[in-house]
């Protein structure tokens, strides 16, 4: 039986072993409530952990109670109200907190338990395989990046090498110790042959030599300032790999608002693993109803615009904007998500200038249809034509959802590794 040893320094006041164990313990409430924050967070904020509020009931122990025990008969005082063999009510249930006034209704305390950052990608990618997607670009762009350059003699207090400096501190003194014992040991030859040749003065001498060597060993200082060593760091300027994501969203009046909170679990997947990747990944939102607009995460998300569907409009949207902000250097990732329904000849318009246009310049190019959960899953004419581009492209997949729990599945579906 294999035994491990958990050593790792645990922060002032917590402990990292009790801490896993809870995790463990609660893994389903923690997950949970971390797939909640995915409508409550914006894109670029749910990598960095937080806190996760867990139902106080959820985490409850059993516990033995002790009762009077026995037979015990109790006579009571009798009221107006009630007389012998009625029945006594229940009453209301009610919760309150503090205050003057008593509250109305359910309610129940939360436990709070933060999440560092990997523990929070840890729990939302649990049930998750991300692909190795390659980088195939690096940006002309240089990023000054700090790197380690040895050591100097010369630095702030802040930077000094404790080890570094200890052992050019030994080094010092055995190099001068050695010195010192040779002639030290001369000087023993030489008070040995004095004394037996009776040569009391030069014997005397030699004493005092040798005494003096062994106080000038004794007076070596520990360290000294040609001992200091400091840890030396240079800017070297590195190429940035960088990635660019495009969101494109239908907002007509058939993409109610459950068929947004489906798009934004989406888009906040293909976010979070792409910032696992790249160092850099910038944001494209572009909605679109019958003409298609570049705008902020509040408003591609919760903008109540509504109107017509031309799917053509943010395809184009999208190949200007990658052309005049992300043509060199950039890995370009599309995520499109729509309920299919577009009118007349939209649909074979988008399909060609998606796959004559767009497809080339995208490392990875996504379509995720959402349709109601209780209508029939019949193919829409979108759907169709973009059937055609996903059996001849490599870099082209959809998919369909309907419900929340569909997300996941349909995410690694999309970006599974490929057999080898």
């Amino acid at each position: 039986m294999s035994h491990l040893i958990d050593r790792r320094e645990n922060a002032r006041g917590k402990s990292a072993v009790n801490r896993a164990r809870f995790m463990r313990r609660y893994k389903a409430q923690i997950g949970a409530a971390v797939k909640k924050m995915v409508s409550e967070r914006r894109l670029a904020d749910m990598e960095k952990g937080g806190d996760v509020y867990v139902p106080r009931k959820d985490i409850s122990e059993p516990a033995f109670g002790f009762g009077p025990g026995g037979d015990r008969e109790i006579v009571l005082p009798g009221n107006r109200t009630f007389v012998a063999g009625d029945r006594i009510p229940r009453p209301d249930a009610g919760g309150g907190g503090g205050g003057s006034q008593a509250g109305h209704g359910d309610g129940e305390d939360a436990f709070v338990f933060s999440l560092s950052r990997e523990e929070f990608m840890q729990v939302f990618f649990d049930d998750l395989e991300l692909p190795n997607l390659a980088r195939t670009a690096l940006g002309r762009a240089e990023r000054p990046t700090s790197v380690r350059a040895g050591y100097t003699t010369s630095g702030s207090p802040a930077n000094l090498a404790v080890i570094r400096t200890l052992s050019q501190s030994l080094a010092r003194r055995i190099a001068l110790r050695s010195g010192i014992a040779e002639e030290a040991l001369a000087i023993e030859a030489e008070f040995g042959l004095a004394v037996a040749a009776g040569q009391q003065k030069e014997a005397y001498d030699l004493y005092l030599e040798l005494q003096r060597l062994l106080r000038r060993e004794n007076a070596l200082p520990f360290i000294e300032e040609l001992d200091l060593r400091y840890r030396n760091r240079v800017v070297r300027p590195e190429p940035v790999a960088r990635a660019a994501m495009f969101c494109l969203m239908d907002v007509s009046a058939s993409m109610d608002e459950e068929k947004k909170d489906l798009a934004k679990r989406f888009f906040t997947l293909l976010y979070l693993f792409l910032t696992r990747k790249y160092r850099e990944v910038d944001l494209v939102f572009i909605r679109h109803t019958d003409d298609a607009e570049e705008v902020d995460e509040d408003t591609f998300f919760h903008d109540p615009r509504t109107g017509g569907t031309i799917v053509l409009s943010a395809l184009e949207l999208a190949a200007a904007i990658h052309r005049e902000r992300y043509l060199d250097g950039w890995n370009v990732y599309a995520a499109q998500a729509s309920d299919g329904d577009a009118f007349g000849a939209d649909s074979a318009r988008s399909a060609r200038f998606l796959r004559e246009k767009v497809l080339p310049a995208t490392r990875y190019y996504t379509y995720l249809e959402l349709n109601s959960p209780h209508s029939p899953e019949r193919p829409s004419a979108l759907w169709v034509e973009y059937q055609v581009i996903a059996a001849g492209a490599a870099n082209f997949a959809m998919r369909r959802a309907s419900q929340r729990d569909q997300i996941y599945p349909v995410f690694h579906d999309l970006f599974k590794k490929d057999a080898q």
